[in-house]
């Protein structure tokens, strides 16, 4: 089957669309990315018309090209951005009437859940116990076990672009905010990592999503032309060596940097950050960086359950291609920019 993962994450709007069947490798067919920035758009705990108004834009032009595509099925995630608005609901009501497609809001344990099976299938049983490692712009999911569910999944604030919005507000950073930000770090994850490790020690330690493959590459992996087989590692002393040298640096320099977009150039140094912190409370000197994470981990879930209807997980069908007109909801219309005379 043909099926397609909208993810709605921090940063971006991700359209992914594989061909494949249970117990089949997913192959990926078409890829696009709608740069949105939504956390961006949060001010005081709601999210603004502006970005409320550019998610729907997001959503049907994704939806179009999954269309395009050919997809079957359309599973719609969203992550931190819109689970943390206090006005997600009908952010949500608006997205579903206007372009047909119910974004299913995930919780920070599920993200940890879904992106720990990718990271699973990826490497194999042979891998013994996994920690797993997320970075995402909004939020750090945390996940360790045995199995494909793991014994552990956990999900904190601590995200490279929102750290960078709160603690990080220089370009570049001062030092004197890097040190706080470091020290209020490692008083964060320090209980974190000891329920991490009561499970015993792990056998492969993980780093999967973008931040990691970015901080990865500049630390001398392999560049992304290379495949997404081969085999790519993060250290600690890399890790060391290149946080000297980017922390010192402008957004705009950074954005020049191989391996780097453009547009999380600017949160780099917070998720190195992260990353160093959670390298050094649990324990861990080395990361192999896995390509797949939540989209991956999402599609697989569900050619698991297929012919197993979950109505919470159920995804939108392709076939409904034009949903009936109705008047929006009320709190959707408040989401709307005001007309001309009443701004």
């Amino acid at each position: 089957m043909r099926l397609g993962v909208l993810d709605v994450g921090s940063n971006t709007v991700h359209l992914l669309v594989v061909d494949a069947h249970r117990g089949g490798h997913p192959n990926p067919m078409h890829s696009e990315k709608t740069q949105l920035r939504l956390a961006e758009h949060v001010e005081a705990g709601q999210l603004t018309a502006a970005g409320a108004d550019g998610l729907v834009r997001a959503v049907a032009r994704a939806k179009t090209a999954a269309i395009n595509a050919g997809c079957e099925e359309l599973l719609a995630l969203a992550t931190s951005a819109v689970r943390d608005a206090g006005n997600s609901a009908a952010v949500l009501a608006r997205v579903r009437v206007e372009t047909g497609v119910a974004l299913q809001v995930l919780s920070g344990e599920d993200e940890a859940r879904y992106t720990f099976l990718a990271v699973r299938r990826w490497y194999g049983w042979s891998a013994g116990r996994l920690l797993v490692l997320d970075i995402g712009g909004g939020s750090l999911e945390l996940a360790a076990g045995l199995d494909e569910d793991p014994e552990v999944a956990l999900s904190v604030p601590l995200g490279a672009g929102r750290l960078t919005r709160q603690r990080l507000t220089g370009d570049p950073p001062t030092r004197g905010d890097l040190d706080l930000l470091a020290a209020d770090l490692d008083a964060a994850l320090a209980p974190i990592a000891r329920r991490l490790r009561q499970g015993g020690s792990y056998d492969l330690a993980v780093g999967t999503s973008k931040t990691f493959r970015s901080l990865a590459r500049l630390a001398g992996a392999a560049p992304s032309s290379a495949g997404l087989r081969a085999p790519r590692m993060l250290t600690d002393v890399g890790l060391h060596q290149l946080f000297g040298f980017i922390s010192r640096m402008a957004s705009a320099d950074l954005a020049g940097l191989d391996g780097v977009s453009p547009g999380r150039a600017h949160q780099l140094v917070a998720g190195a950050m992260v990353a160093d912190a959670a390298m050094r409370a649990l324990r861990v000197s080395e990361l192999h960086i896995c390509p797949w994470a939540l989209r991956e981990g999402a599609i697989l879930h569900r050619l698991d359950t297929l012919g197993v209807p979950a109505p919470s997980q159920r995804p939108w069908p392709l076939n409904d291609r034009h949903p009936a007109a109705r008047p929006r909801p009320r709190a959707a219309q408040e989401l709307s920019p005001p007309a001309a005379g009443q701004r």
